[in-house]
């Protein structure tokens, strides 16, 4: 499905490098954009929707709670276990958005029930945020990670991460996919690092324009490597994503689009499909930034479903 830019009225959208400081902060605030309620309003919502979820399920499932997987104090893990766990089974890995500054393993378990009754392990991946933190390492997978197929599920921020693994090093997919992973689901996710640059987002991580290129996903696609060939990619956004949430979200996932009104990157992006990925765009009709991640509790929800089909596949 195509995913267009979404502007509605009083919103057209230019290139990024022409906009002023108040419009690209408009942009790359997910919770200005949200047609459910007002911009605090949907943050508190999801913070307490998401905690609540997380203590259904811890009260719910089988768990092995705050496993460290690195010497930085935010550093564990929480894993959701199926009931039956005479065999091996798959395993997802969530990692929490919030922009590298906010969230916590704390409000990362809500996804896990419906996984979970399917036979899914699930790890919620907690982290050191900004200003403090290093984001989370490569540790974190491979200490959830077992000889099952892997999928990835960041959200946010953190699909950036995915994509180049540590925030304070350049890296490609090709190294989840060859070390632990058997595919991802990329949510919502920021591939170009540039535009936050200018924004109240870099207050904390006080990132320079040589550093977000260079961690830029968009900017370094890898082809996969010869055992990763059969790794999955979905770059999903939401409806009530920004313009530019939905024009990054396109442009790492398929090359060759762009839309008459935004200018290219400075950069030609290797879009994952040109680099040889097998990658699929998801366009989700009818929700925003946070409750396209709020529905991962629930089994009906068609991303829940996608991911379980996606597993099933491995």
């Amino acid at each position: 499905m195509g995913i267009g830019t979404g502007a509605g009225p009083g919103r057209s959208v230019g290139g990024w490098r022409n906009m002023s400081t108040e419009a690209l902060e408009e942009q790359y605030s997910p919770s200005r954009w949200s047609p459910r309620m007002g911009s605090d309003a949907v943050i508190q919502a999801h913070l307490a929707a998401t905690a609540a979820g997380t203590q259904r399920a811890r009260a719910g499932t089988e768990t092995s709670l705050h496993i460290p997987y690195g010497g930085g104090e935010g550093e564990k893990l929480d894993i959701y276990l199926p009931r039956d766990t005479s065999g091996t089974f798959p395993l997802l890995v969530y990692i929490h958005g919030g922009y590298w500054q906010c969230l916590s393993k704390e409000e990362s378990g809500f996804a896990a029930p419906p996984l979970v009754s399917q036979g899914v392990m699930v790890a919620a991946v907690g982290y050191d945020t900004a200003p403090k933190g290093r984001c989370c390492s490569a540790e974190a997978l491979a200490a959830g990670a077992g000889p099952a197929p892997t999928r990835l599920c960041p959200l946010s921020s953190q699909a950036t991460w995915t994509s180049w693994c540590c925030r304070c090093g350049a890296a490609s997919p090709s190294w989840w996919s060859t070390t632990v992973g058997s595919g991802a689901v990329l949510v919502s996710g920021v591939y170009d690092l540039e535009p936050i640059l200018h924004t109240y987002v870099n207050d904390a991580l006080k990132m320079s324009r040589e550093v977000a290129q260079r961690n830029s996903p968009m900017l370094c696609v890898t082809p996969p490597a010869p055992m990763a060939a059969a790794c999955e990619v979905l770059v999903a956004v939401a409806q009530h994503d920004s313009p530019e949430f939905r024009r990054q979200s396109q442009e790492y996932g398929q090359a060759g689009w762009r839309s008459g009104s935004i200018l290219p990157a400075p950069h030609s992006p290797q879009a994952l499909r040109t680099a040889g990925w097998s990658v699929s765009l998801m366009d989700l009709a009818g929700v925003d930034h946070f409750d396209i991640i709020e529905k991962l509790s629930e089994e009906s929800y068609v991303l829940t479903q996608v991911i379980l089909n996606m597993i099933s596949r491995a």
